[in-house]
């Protein structure tokens, strides 16, 4: 029944047993998660109406409100913007930074060098066309130093025009640790020590709903992230969000649409059924992400390969990095597991050069939402040590299988 090698097969069996303890944490956390949702529902009164599509400028539409208004609520925040008008994370993220930042500040990364996409956006390497550098934004960074926030460091870089700090919670296409939730309430309570009114900006893809709070509940000022990770269950077709202070959020939706308009139009051209069905779903789904993140960290481990986080880590996000030291074995990782996808399982992934990227990138993505990483998937830039990133998944059964599928790859180029 298994196209898989008697070592692959009880590799599995024996990493299933180790792992069972570990998953008992991630369950007690959805379903937590999942009452809070249940209770804010109930809260404000979700009801089939709120579930059509609009069209034109959308005055008063009421499932638009009502959905951003149960976010902003599990997220410990003032204000919420949850919108398909996003077209991605990076698109949020971008939003917040130029709804806020005006010319003269400047933009501190707190959390070392931000992830690939975010760089085009600052103007990191060179003034992009568009970019905050283009646009008269300082940008500075604060490498992190043991997996840690360098807290003196960020005291000696604040400045009199540091607006804002950057504070990226996940781990990008790096082997450091992902922050937790008080890691980023210890930063925000420290920044606001040094400068009371610098911003505290989290990047916080792939971290929803793996904590039983969100950072905007422990001190950041505003946050964004996307609809196709973690928050959209695995059902919102696209869009992202932001919340926080509701001065700054309106900020943002000056961006988002024009000034004076703002967060009151945006037509919900996709049935908001999705979004609200997602968000419902979205603790058990990141419950099942989390436990295949788990079981291929002591796989791979048990495989002989250095994984991060290992398996008895606690989780601060989706993503398991798996360091591979060799293109091949990364090229046949995502082929094997895009082999074990429920679309486009016929397709087999090479390298390319993908937008916002320095490097090529590899990506195993066979979703039913195109690029939706909390499906499962993998991908990584082509680069040493060739650390492959996997994340997602919306059934832990679908994982195990992936990730069985992504290590039979491997040896199969051995034994070619």
């Amino acid at each position: 029944m298994y196209p898989f090698s008697e070592k692959i097969l009880l590799t599995k069996q024996q990493s299933l047993i180790a792992c069972r303890s570990y998953f008992e944490r991630v369950e007690e956390i959805a379903e937590k998660n999942t009452l809070k949702v249940l209770n804010t529902l109930r809260k404000h009164k979700i009801a089939e109406h709120h579930f059509h599509t609009t069209s034109g400028y959308a005055y008063s539409d009421a499932g638009r409100e009502k959905l951003e208004l149960v976010w902003a609520d599990i997220c410990g925040a003032e204000k919420a913007l949850v919108r398909t008008q996003f077209v991605s994370g990076t698109h949020a993220l971008a939003s917040v930074l130029f709804g806020i930042l005006r010319p003269g500040d400047e933009l501190l990364s707190i959390t070392g060098t931000p992830y690939d996409t975010m760089q085009t956006v600052i103007g990191y390497h060179e003034e992009s066309a568009g970019s905050l550098k283009e646009f008269g934004i300082s940008y500075n960074e604060v490498p992190m130093k043991n997996d840690k926030v360098d807290l003196e460091a960020v005291k000696k870089a604040i400045h009199s025009n540091t607006k804002m700090v950057l504070i990226q919670r996940s781990r990008g296409y790096s082997l450091r640790a992902p922050l937790t939730i008080d890691d980023i309430e210890k930063i925000c309570t420290f920044v606001k020590s040094i400068k009371h009114d610098c911003i505290c900006f989290v990047d916080n893809c792939y971290g929803e709903f793996v904590d039983i709070s969100e950072p905007t509940a422990v001190g950041a000022d505003i946050m964004a992230g996307s609809l196709i990770k973690n928050p959209g269950g695995g059902i919102a077709p696209t869009g992202g969000y932001v919340a926080g202070k509701a001065e700054l959020v309106d900020l943002v939706s000056y961006r988002l649409t024009a000034p004076g308009i703002g967060s009151e139009l945006g037509a919900s051209l996709v049935d908001n059924r999705l979004l609200f069905q997602g968000l419902f779903l979205a603790p058990h789904v990141v419950a099942q992400a989390i436990k295949g993140a788990i079981f291929a960290a002591e796989f791979f481990t048990k495989l002989g390969y250095y994984t991060l986080p290992e398996t008895s880590a606690i989780r601060s996000d989706i993503i398991q990095a798996i360091q591979l030291n060799n293109k091949e074995k990364m090229i046949a990782f995502c082929q094997g597991l895009q082999r074990f996808s429920p679309v486009d399982a016929h397709v087999s992934p090479e390298p390319w050069d993908m937008p916002g990227y320095s490097d090529q990138v590899i990506m195993a993505a066979g979703t039913f939402v195109q690029g939706a990483s909390i499906e499962l998937s993998a991908d990584g830039p082509m680069r040493a040590p060739y650390i492959v990133y996997l994340q997602g998944g919306l059934t832990f059964e679908h994982s195990i299988i992936g990730i069985m599928g992504a290590a039979q790859a491997i040896e199969d180029i051995h034994n070619s």
